[in-house]
């Protein structure tokens, strides 16, 4: 699955691009804010996450910024299906294209794949101490549950209080219309 926006090329992962990425994340300041990237990061880490089988159908992309020379690997993003079944976004972006407005671009790009998958719902999640990709969720329409619960960081090595997210793609599947089907189903 390949996707262009204005300014990004999305595309997923070849073992050709194990260089690149290993230099655009590793970087503690990336890393630390992220679940399940190990710190630190080394190139037998690349090739292994672009070895890893992927679901078909939820897909993972790096992102290349789009040029007049050749395309730079600035990020990635993706959807992944959690233990709960729930499919969750998540995404970084390069230290050096912070505020660029790449991750939300690039995620703009991703809900629409996700409503042409048909899911009803995504999950996200952020970092207390990650603000930067909080504003990122809203930005993309994504509202608080209410919820903040530990969450392991690979790289951290410990527990850290993450705050949870959730976007409805299609209407008639918000909070309310959950709590409504719960009590149906109670009585």
């Amino acid at each position: 699955m390949f996707a262009r926006t204005p300014r990004l090329l999305l595309r997923p992962g070849f073992a050709e691009d194990a260089p690149a990425l290993a230099a655009a994340i590793a970087d503690v300041a990336i890393v630390r804010h992220l679940a399940s990237v190990p710190w630190p990061y080394r190139m037998r880490d690349a090739e292994a996450f672009l070895a890893t089988p992927r679901d078909p159908i939820l897909p993972t992309l790096l992102m290349f910024e789009r040029g007049a020379g050749p395309p730079r690997l600035v990020g990635a993003c993706g959807l992944g299906r959690r233990a709960s079944g729930a499919v969750e976004m998540g995404y970084w972006v390069t230290r050096d294209s912070w505020g660029r407005g790449f991750a939300t671009e690039a995620c703009t790009a991703l809900v629409d794949i996700a409503r042409t998958l048909g899911l009803k719902r995504l999950e996200g999640s952020h970092f207390i101490d990650n603000p930067a990709s909080g504003r990122v969720l809203e930005k993309l329409g994504f509202a608080a549950t209410g919820l903040i619960a530990p969450r392991f960081s690979c790289a951290r090595e410990s527990d850290s209080p993450a705050r949870l997210m959730r976007l409805d793609l299609v209407a008639g599947t918000g909070l309310a219309e959950e709590l409504d089907d719960q009590t149906s189903l109670a009585a």
